[in-house]
């Protein structure tokens, strides 16, 4: 579940209002009062300029450091709003409201470790602030500390009644416990207490597909297009939009891919049914995607997103509302082994001779996925826990863009894994590599789509509650007949999977030599 999701700027705002006297004569206070002006207008911007210059011509001023911190917290230029931070708390060492912003702006920059230091020390001076409480729970989940984040959640309900966000956030963290009945019982909780924040009812939603409600699940993740926090974008269309009602028999309808490039493979399988049922589709996808999912089966054109111009069209629908649009159960999941369109032969020349002779098993792996992922913390895993798998006995190919800077530098010096990605220039590239491989081990990625919609043998690492597409308590996948999933169990330990995968992956490489001799 996408449970981290929730920005602090949407919790209970920090940004100082009312008057306030700095006590600085002449062109110092003129500047705050400007700031203040512009403050009260909604022009951050300029008042943020007027709070600087003011602090600058008065430094020891914790209220000017403190309303900069929090505007610059506000437009995401975290590492500066931590620097007026720590000035503040040099002004006032002992303030607990410059600890709580601190902790908040270090959860953001994903430093949890460092932000439940400052939180604890914001605690300790104010033990009555329930903000400071919820989001100590809110740092506690990103550790992976529910249970002690459950606690947080509750001291901060029990010092405000009726404070939804602690409602919610205490919700989820049952819902990463397996806690699914009392996580329900929040989500309803906290609906009651905000009938129109649909934020809970797309967190609800999610918990309802991954426990297999599918009816209540795909209809409740239409709430992304209003709910609070990061609301899905849609563009305005002048037709109407199809939800799977009426015919689409002799009309054209135009499919837009709405969400990330793992979703958009997953349920590009609808397409051709569109195509079977009469209608005439038109896809706009992300431009990597563009040149694979033009060849779809189906497509009539697929346009990039970076396009301009769209034909004139008689419906639209968003691309991840087609499984409610098609009334999709868990038995009535479309799911061929392969509905990617097929690799070209000259393609896969090229990759094979790349790789050379394929006298080993080949393995590709992919241990990292978007680092702006708000699960990312529990998603990826640090290529050296990766490299337990490697051995001479098979050949070993990265799949992984973008590595982050530790896992690069690692990756140069490394000679038994063979990294041809600088040639990956977008999705229809990786389809031809992956078309050369025996196997894919992959963390939870648009790769791990990507090879499973080929019908190869994918096999998928997961974490404790994973992503509500991979439901629970099963080692295989209704959404594609070749995945294999690789599960964390309660104590979320991915060494003890990466145990499971060597040795299921040491079987595929006897199996291998056995069919080459």
């Amino acid at each position: 579940m996408n449970r981290h999701e929730r920005r602090a700027a949407d919790e209970q705002s920090s940004r100082p209002e009312g008057p306030a006297d700095p006590s600085t004569p002449g062109i110092t206070a003129e500047l705050y009062e400007q700031g203040q002006g512009h403050l009260a207008a909604g022009r951050f911007f300029e008042a943020l300029q007027c709070y600087q210059q003011a602090l600058e011509l008065t430094p020891g001023v914790w209220d000017l450091a403190f309303r900069c911190a929090v505007l610059l917290y506000e437009s995401r230029q975290y590492e500066e709003a931590l620097s007026h931070l720590d000035r503040c708390l040099k002004i006032q060492p002992q303030h607990a409201r410059s600890l709580y912003m601190r902790a908040r702006t270090l959860r953001d920059m994903k430093r949890y470790g460092e932000a439940i230091v400052s939180s604890e020390l914001a605690e300790a001076l104010d033990p009555t602030d329930a903000d400071i409480f919820n989001n100590a729970g809110i740092i506690l989940q990103h550790l992976g500390r529910d249970d002690e984040a459950m606690e947080k959640f509750d001291r901060a309900i029990w010092l405000r009644p009726g404070f939804v966000d602690a409602v919610s956030n205490k919700a989820n963290s049952l819902a990463q416990a397996h806690k699914f009945d009392e996580a329900f019982a929040g989500y309803a909780l906290a609906k009651s207490l905000a009938p129109d924040d649909t934020t809970i009812d797309w967190n609800a939603a999610l918990l309802h597909l991954l426990t297999g409600n599918f009816d209540s699940g795909w209809s409740g993740r239409e709430s992304r297009w209003t709910k609070r926090t990061a609301p899905v974008p849609y563009p305005v269309f002048p037709s109407p939009m199809w939800t799977g009602h009426g015919t689409v028999r002799d009309k054209t309808i135009l499919i837009y891919a709405d969400e990330g490039l793992g979703d958009a493979i997953q349920f590009a399988r609808y397409l051709p049914l569109l195509a079977a049922e009469g209608a005439r589709v038109v896809l706009v996808a992300d431009d990597t995607l563009q040149s694979l999912l033009a060849r779809l089966p189906g497509v009539a054109l697929c346009l990039p997103k970076s396009t301009g111009h769209v034909p004139r069209f008689d419906l639209h629908c968003a691309l991840s509302s087609l499984p409610l649009a098609f009334g999709t159960r868990i038995d009535t999941i479309p799911a061929a082994r392969s509905y990617l369109p097929s690799v070209r032969e000259s393609e896969r020349a090229v990759w094979n001779n790349r790789l050379g002779g394929h006298d080993r098993l080949r393995v590709g792996l992919v241990w990292s996925g978007n680092p702006r992922h708000v699960n990312d913390h529990n998603r990826s895993i640090p290529l050296k826990l990766m490299m337990r798998l490697i051995s001479d006995k098979a050949q070993f190919i990265s799949l992984q863009k973008d590595p982050k800077p530790a896992d690069e530098a690692m990756l140069r010096s490394r000679r038994d894994i063979v990294d041809l990605t600088s040639h990956l220039t977008d999705f229809n590239a990786t389809a031809a590599l992956v078309a050369c491989l025996d196997i894919v081990v992959t963390v939870d990625t648009s790769v791990a789509h990507l090879a499973a919609a080929s019908g190869l043998p994918t096999w998928i690492l997961l974490p404790y509650t994973p992503d509500y597409r991979w439901l629970l308590d099963r080692d295989d996948s209704p959404w594609y007949p070749t995945v294999r999933l690789f599960r964390q169990d309660r104590q979320r330990n991915y060494e003890e999977v990466i145990g499971r995968v060597d040795t299921a992956l040491t079987e595929q490489i006897v199996a291998f030599e056995a069919r080459a001799r």
